[in-house]
């Protein structure tokens, strides 16, 4: 089991690693990083002991204590100035409790539709770095740098309330269908925490609920003040109410750089009870690890409004919300065989060039190129743009390249800029009918881009 592991969990990491570090290419001369070699070695991860929880519900919990003391292979090729160096990551120890639930229960093996792991707590990473023959980690100070930043990327990952989802079968059970509305009112927040150079922040909200795979809702920003009122209403299509979790995460808005973090902090949905309107005051947090520090620090409080809304059997938003899903038909004229592939650019989240940010995306598939309309001087950009391609079979084994790309003005001396890309297979979606993901852009700090894609046949 553990060969075919290894290839597994070696893909995910390479995928993420180069997510991630695709934001630094082009930055402090730096011109590409890659694996030169990635493989876990022989040594399986060991199990030091397990939870079970009994949750009267459709689901098995799991809480596996694993301890990893491996012999990894993993060397990262670095290329800058123009000159190419190896990093060799050595002595390998990992210890780690994650959260693995799956459900639903299903009457076909292996009785479970699937699998959703994150960690409770960060996990504690130990290794050794070497340049060359130079142990790097024995430089005063840089390994608990590094421990701290490789901590720190796969929180924002993977830390619970957010999950790595793996289907495992396809059974009508395992995909849920909307069971009821969310509506969140997001309504003030007080004493948060300061920011700007001038003792205030410019503060927004941004919601995401868990199991959704639209793109994040955002309130709008106030501007220097630390007691925001908005009175913002936000819809939700819940599809569990005793498993999905609102997350809340408070930001300061910047004109340049990275938005900063406020604080942030989740609320389950088994707290709300059915048609009874009810408000929280919630304690912001720097992280949702309890073991944190920083969390004993204030960072001002957020008040919402949550109403949940079951439907009813006869309710006609069952209805609605299922022929909204739906894929029409091709329109007369289709090639017999074919059909019609719509692909819907919808937005973006957190682009930002280096000397403008003018996004626009363009799409190439088959050597033909879309474009969008330029949307000026927006790092959360809004499209809603649809294209179509008239196909003679179906595009199985095809990709669609989706790049975001920044437009300046004519007199300026950057014209264009690559604001980040990603490449779609669709073969899912031939499958599928239907796919409305939101995609992390490579080569990009934090973009994401939110498609559409359907097949009408």
């Amino acid at each position: 089991m553990w060969p075919y592991l290894d290839k597994a969990i070696c893909k995910m990491v390479r995928d993420t690693t180069m997510r991630i570090a695709g934001q630094y290419i082009g930055q402090y001369k730096i011109e590409s990083i890659e694996f030169e070699t990635l493989t876990l070695g022989t040594m399986q991860p060991t199990l030091q002991g397990i939870k079970v929880f009994d949750t009267q519900e459709d689901e098995i919990i799991i809480e596996p204590i694993l301890k990893w003391a491996g012999n990894p292979n993993i060397i990262i090729a670095v290329k800058a100035f123009g000159i190419r160096v190896t990093v060799q990551l050595v002595d390998l120890h990992i210890f780690t409790v994650p959260r693995v639930i799956l459900k639903p229960l299903v009457p076909t093996l292996p009785c479970f539709g699937k699998i959703s792991v994150s960690l409770m707590e960060k996990p504690h990473v130990d290794f050794g770095l070497k340049l060359g023959g130079l142990d790097l980690m024995a430089i005063p100070g840089l390994y608990k740098i590094v421990q701290e930043i490789i901590k720190e990327k796969v929180a924002e990952l993977y830390l619970w309330p957010k999950t790595l989802e793996i289907p495992i079968i396809d059974d009508p059970r395992a995909a849920k269908k909307p069971v009821g509305m969310l509506y969140v009112k997001v309504i003030r927040a007080v004493n948060l925490k300061k920011m700007d150079i001038l003792g205030k922040s410019d503060p927004y909200v941004k919601l995401k609920l868990t199991g959704e795979r639209l793109q994040s809702r955002k309130t709008t920003v106030k501007m220097s003040n630390l007691n925001p009122e908005w009175n913002e209403v936000f819809t939700f299509a819940v599809k569990d109410p005793n498993s999905q979790v609102l997350e809340l995460l408070a930001y300061d808005w910047d004109k340049v750089g990275t938005h900063d973090k406020l604080g942030m902090q989740i609320l389950p949905l088994k707290y709300v009870t059915a048609h009874e309107p009810k408000i929280f005051t919630l304690e912001l947090l720097k992280t949702m690890d309890p073991n944190d520090p920083h969390n004993k620090r204030s960072r001002g409080q957020i008040i919402v409004e949550l109403t949940y809304n079951p439907f009813k059997e006869d309710d006609n938003s069952v209805r609605d919300y299922e022929n909204a899903t739906e894929v029409d038909k091709a329109p007369e004229g289709t090639p017999e065989g074919g059909g019609l592939l719509v692909v819907i650019v919808h937005e973006a989240e957190d682009v930002e060039g280096k000397h403008h940010t003018n996004p626009y995306v363009t799409l190439l598939f088959m050597g033909e190129e879309r474009k969008t309309k330029r949307v000026k001087k927006n790092r959360d950009p809004r499209w809603e743009q649809d294209f179509e391609f008239m196909l003679e079979k179906p595009p199985v084994g095809e990709k669609i390249q989706v790049k975001v790309l920044s437009k300046g003005s004519s007199f300026h001396w950057h014209r264009k800029e690559d604001l980040g890309y990603v490449d779609i297979n669709l073969s899912d979606v031939v499958n599928n009918k239907r796919i409305n993901e939101i995609y992390h852009l490579i080569n990009s700090r934090n973009g994401k881009i939110h498609i559409e894609l359907q097949w009408k046949t």
